[in-house]
């Protein structure tokens, strides 16, 4: 490729530290797609005859149907997917391959394939998330009344219902998918054509281009379209933040299904046992899903650094950019398609969720907000009546709606026999009916929302 202007050929380091072909050869269906719109231009704009356009997209097909049949070759002296391509091109229909490369360098050819591979990467991701949401939310309708402790700090704070919890992570992914459409809509821009870093003075029709690959527009600076990698790095800022929500999800299941807990009962498909204790059930995927999460986040350290200090346009260094994105990628598929299963397939223990509920004095709010509003006292005077309740029960080690009327009313004298009605836990979470609140009734809201946003309903495909 270099023999007009070197004299010899790369050493052996230069070959090796240059090769992008183990790694970009994932860009090749990008890779024909893009050229055979960029030809089918050419051919259109009269600046190479129709039968050589003829002729270079069915020969683009022959190679797509070869890699797709026996894989992609990796000659190291060919470099990168490009011109693996390309080579292979000239050999089933000659010199006539040449002129695919006419208006084109590689530098716009790499940025349109990996922008195509990251637009692919971000709608599988959207499915599996929507997947991800309809486990959530099927299992948050069928636990909506299913009552477990709620906490801060890790510690007992006030009762809630299963179903809100897992709304809770229902709502993170909402974020999150977000984040992957306002991504697609910034990167949704062609840079096939700016070649490779000024544009060309062949009369191409860039629109056309644009169009045929599903585009919005070109982009608009021919040097930035060359040096931009800001969608490679939304991509990764979004996983990332993806990623750490599937791994306090995780983290979730896993304190949950320790014996201490026994909240849930883990599927055995998404478990493994140990090779010298015949009892142990280990959430090993759930802990893979919680690892991977440092992996992605730094993947996107990674091409941070790459690109923090590249001056306009095109640098060698780039080409480091498509390992993290790609790995990163394949973890976060896993990642959902774990939690996903995780979710949709977990036995929680109702029994052991509630009995969880009524340890720690959660309904201790309870009983400030019954003095409030049926004792007429001040919130503040409330809590500290309250705080002397709980004492009295600790010390006794019994739950605070044991303690018999005549202790409480010597903490204060207008608490009435009313108030053991507040103090129970399925009081405690029908309470809380305030918008977003975890109330039975309220989580039945939020399920008949998500479910109106995701387009599904029970019974249908999600």
């Amino acid at each position: 490729m270099w023999g007009g202007r070197f004299a010899a050929g790369p050493s052996a380091i230069m070959r090796e530290i240059n090769a992008s072909i183990p790694f970009d050869k994932a860009l090749w269906g990008q890779d024909i797609a893009a050229s055979k719109a960029h030809v089918a231009m050419l051919g259109a704009a009269g600046i190479v005859s129709a039968e050589d356009a003829a002729a270079i997209a069915a020969g683009l097909d022959q190679v797509a149907a070869e890699y797709a049949a026996n894989g992609v070759p990796e000659d190291w002296d060919l470099e990168d997917i490009h011109m693996t391509t390309e080579s292979r091109l000239a050999e089933l229909i000659g010199p006539v391959a040449g002129r695919l490369h006419t208006a084109r360098s590689r530098n716009d050819q790499v940025a349109t394939d990996f922008r195509l591979w990251v637009r692919d990467c971000l709608d599988q991701t959207d499915a599996g998330l929507h997947a991800l949401q309809v486990a959530l939310v099927t299992r948050a309708d069928e636990h909506a009344a299913s009552i477990m402790p709620g906490f801060t700090h890790l510690q007992t704070a006030q009762p809630v219902t299963l179903g809100h919890h897992l709304l809770a992570y229902y709502e993170m992914i909402r974020r999150d998918r977000s984040r992957l459409a306002d991504a697609r809509v910034r990167m949704n821009e062609c840079p096939l054509g700016a070649a490779a870093l000024a544009g060309t003075g062949f009369p191409i029709d860039r629109d056309a281009t644009a169009a045929a690959l599903g585009f919005d527009r070109p982009t608009a600076n021919s040097l930035d379209s060359v040096s931009d990698r800001d969608f490679a790095l939304d991509f990764l800022m979004a996983a990332a933040q993806i990623s750490l929500h599937l791994s306090r999800l995780a983290e979730e299941f896993i304190i949950w299904a320790s014996q201490p807990f026994g909240f849930v009962v883990l599927p055995d498909s998404l478990s493994t046992g140990s090779s010298i204790m015949p009892q142990k059930k280990n959430p090993d995927a759930a802990e893979l899903v919680r690892g991977h999460s440092g992996r992605i986040v730094g993947a996107l350290t990674s091409l941070m650094i790459t690109m923090k200090g590249l001056p306009l346009a095109y640098s060698k260094d780039m080409q480091d950019d498509k390992p993290p994105v790609f790995e990163a990628a394949s973890l976060l598929a896993l990642s959902i398609a774990a939690m996903t299963g995780m979710v949709a397939e977990a036995r929680f223990r109702e029994d052991r969720m509630r009995a969880a509920a009524e340890l720690g004095y959660a309904t201790a709010t309870d009983l400030a907000d019954w003095l409030v509003r049926q004792a007429d006292i001040p919130f503040r005077q409330a809590h500290h009546i309250t705080g002397s309740a709980v004492r009295l029960a600790e010390s006794r080690g019994i739950a605070l709606d044991r303690l018999p009327l005549a202790d409480l009313q010597a903490i204060d004298p207008r608490i009435d026999d009313r108030v053991f009605a507040a103090l129970s836990v399925e009081a405690s979470v029908a309470a809380r009916a305030s918008h977003g609140g975890t109330a039975p009734g309220q989580v039945k809201l939020r399920v008949a929302d998500a479910r109106l946003a995701l387009g599904w309903a029970p019974g249908l495909e999600g």
